[in-house]
């Protein structure tokens, strides 16, 4: 009876530490940014591809060189990694300059959408959209960025039919030179005592390819209400903005940036105000937390990146790994640097 008992605690433990364990997404080739969706019954990654170009400025990001995307696929946790090649490329985004960041899909009518930021020909950073019948691609960027649209991360929460685009990056995202949406060079961060700034939201229209309204802020508050300032680095908001729904709340997480965390704020709409509950997951390997978060087969994921295997801040590996609720609706915080 011990013995048989023995056994089958033993074969528990090997499951649970099967579920929990970290995986690399890929090893062929460098990727970051990672936004993970279920289309079609499989798990779809659309991340960024990380590449040596010879830039090593790292002001406002400019050794973050991407110049294409890839997609990969996979159909269960855990298994196989198919790469479907490049999804599009700089060459075929007629407005586009530079550095295709990170990006984010979505899903409507059998049409699947590929947001992805890149800096228009003056060097203003853009969000964009490609189109295609399938979820792997090939896609086809729109002539046009979207009106309206500024800054970096574009990330598409669908809620009732309806779908939301957020964004919004600090520094080289360039957010800190909008008010009120209006871009001016003279513009920079708030002082450590004003209002933190805030990850934008607009409504999309049926067309998934344009704005129903103006970009509004998403704010985020503190223990007593307040909205968080500038100067606390351990819980504004820097970029990497993604919402996911558990238990009828919206969860807004997001990087810290300078202290390199992922934290989370709850709300009870997608437009906020949401309140800070705390981290998801502390400081990786290398610079940027960015991250998605989804359920899969009632357990929730993570997918993130780090630069363990490089040890460069712009060479980043896709990782992913299982995220826990508390019955509270609190998230148990992950350490970034297993």
């Amino acid at each position: 009876m011990k013995i048989k008992l023995s056994l089958s605690l033993f074969i528990l433990s090997i499951f649970i530490y099967s579920q929990d364990e970290i995986r690399y997404l890929t090893d062929t080739i460098y990727s970051a940014d990672a936004s993970a969706h279920l289309f079609d019954g499989k798990i779809f990654i659309y991340p960024s591809h990380d590449i040596e170009t010879g830039v090593t400025d790292g002001t406002d990001g400019a050794h973050y060189n991407m110049k294409d995307y890839h997609v990969y696929s996979m159909d269960k946790i855990g298994g196989e990694i198919t790469n479907h090649g490049v999804a599009f490329g700089l060459q075929d985004v007629l407005w586009a300059s530079k550095q295709l960041w990170a990006p984010d899909a979505a899903h409507k009518d059998g049409v699947y959408y590929f947001y992805f930021p890149a800096k228009d020909k003056d060097g203003i950073f853009r969000i964009g959209v490609a189109k295609s019948n399938k979820p792997q691609g090939p896609f086809k960027p729109e002539k046009n960025y979207v009106k309206g649209t500024y800054s970096m991360d574009p990330a598409v929460y669908e809620d009732n039919q309806k779908y939301y685009l957020y964004f919004g990056g600090i520094r080289g995202g360039q957010l800190q030179k909008y008010r009120n949406n209006i871009y001016s060079k003279n513009n920079d961060e708030p002082a450590k005592d004003e209002n933190a700034l805030s990850p934008k939201i607009a409504l999309l229209k049926p067309d998934m390819i344009s704005l129903a309204e103006e970009p509004k802020d998403v704010l985020i508050l503190d223990e007593k209400g307040n909205p968080i300032k500038a100067g606390d680095e351990d819980r504004r908001f820097f970029e990497g903005a993604w919402v996911h729904k558990f238990n009828g709340k919206y969860y807004l997480s997001y990087s810290t940036g300078t202290t390199h965390k992922i934290c989370y704020a709850m709300g009870d709409n997608p437009y906020g105000p949401f309140n800070y509950q705390g981290v998801v997951m502390t400081p990786v390997k290398g610079w940027t937390t960015h991250h998605s978060i989804i359920e899969v087969e009632d357990e929730w994921y993570i997918f993130y990146h780090d630069t363990k295997k490089s040890g460069k801040n712009y060479l980043r590996n896709v990782k992913y790994r299982k995220l826990t609720h508390n019955p509270d609706g609190t998230i148990q915080t992950l350490n970034g640097l297993d």
